[in-house]
């Protein structure tokens, strides 16, 4: 690979603004869109091809529901497997949340490591004041990652012109991707997904690895008094890959209890519709109102159907993003997937 290529892969890393990108379906479902709005837009969608099926599909809807017991087993199964995943999804919850139910030791050095890691944070970006959310934390470290890479510049002025001519390259990739953060940080306004995205979405796996590289190139002509800033500028990159990291955990957490409290708020409903809707089917008593010109039957099918398959579309809402964040994020370390 040529010396060009490697630094357009490093700045294939930065962030894009997502002025810059424009509107994109898939990523707004699997990334960008709130997830009540995605479980809105998928309700809307199943509600739409129910009614579109029934209307294409011509069969006998009267003696569907009267003389077939095809609805009500279909709601029957719905119905169990609405409880089933109530329970499964509180199982996992329950899990997540066993990472804060711990002993007292436990506690004592998660605190003692924050306390490590804000100290470390301010010696490292010279702050006065300590970031305490994403926003703040990314902020300060791409104008610190950035302050470190410009000094990389007069290091390399004695040494050969190839490597002084790689640096400079280097320098600008770094620069243009800490310009990058501080863009989407301003366009990003107050969406906590958005700035967690951020920290997500930047890889510092290349980054890391070019700085070693170099780092091992000027080892031995470094200064020991002065210090060597490309292991300075190593030292920044660490610090912001276990930010990053932390970013994760933080995202699964609020997630997943966020998973948790919507399903179980929207299954109660689900289950009593469900199950009255089953025993009106059985009884007989089926509606008769036509609404907006659409057959009272096909109408009553949809939004039965479409009620009990809520909950289901609620955990597809947002496992969607968490896959995608898990998939994307899959590199610690010296290694990274590429799919």
């Amino acid at each position: 690979m040529s010396t060009s290529d490697r630094f357009d892969n490093l700045r294939s890393w930065a962030p894009i603004p997502s002025r810059e990108r424009g509107f994109n379906l898939s990523r707004w479902l699997l990334l960008e869109g709130n997830r009540y709005a995605v479980t809105g837009a998928l309700l809307t969608l199943t509600f739409g091809s129910i009614l579109a099926l029934g209307s294409l599909w011509t069969f006998e809807m009267q003696r569907l529901l009267t003389e077939t017991q095809a609805v009500q087993s279909v709601l029957n199964t719905f119905l169990s497997g609405i409880i089933l995943l109530v329970s499964i999804v509180v199982s996992i919850n329950s899990t997540v949340l066993s990472y804060d139910i711990t002993h007292i030791s436990a506690q004592q050095k998660r605190i003692e490591g924050m306390r490590e890691f804000r100290k470390e944070l301010n010696r490292v970006a010279t702050t006065e004041s300590n970031p305490t959310n994403p926003n703040m934390f990314i902020q300060v470290m791409a104008e610190t990652i950035r302050e470190r890479a410009d000094t990389l510049e007069d290091v390399a002025q004695d040494a050969d012109e190839e490597f002084a001519k790689e640096v400079k390259e280097y320098v600008d990739s770094i620069s243009q991707t800490a310009n990058h953060l501080e863009d989407s940080l301003k366009k990003a306004g107050g969406a906590e997904f958005g700035v967690l995205w951020l920290g997500l979405e930047t890889d510092y796996g290349p980054m890391m690895d070019q700085t070693r590289e170099f780092t091992a190139r000027v080892r031995d002509d470094a200064d020991a008094e002065s210090g060597n800033p490309f292991e300075e500028l190593l030292e920044a990159l660490e610090l912001f890959a276990t930010g990053r990291e932390y970013f994760k955990t933080l995202y699964y957490s609020r997630e997943i209890s966020e998973l948790s409290r919507t399903l179980l708020v929207t299954s109660f409903p689900s289950i009593i519709a469900t199950t009255l809707t089953i025993l009106a089917v059985d009884a007989h008593l089926l509606p008769e109102i036509w609404v907006l010109g659409l057959p009272p039957l096909l109408t009553f099918v949809s939004i039965s159907f479409t009620i009990a398959l809520t909950p289901f579309l609620v955990l597809t809402a947002f496992t969607l993003r968490i896959t995608t964040v898990a998939r994307r994020t899959a590199g610690g370390g010296p290694f990274v997937l590429q799919s």
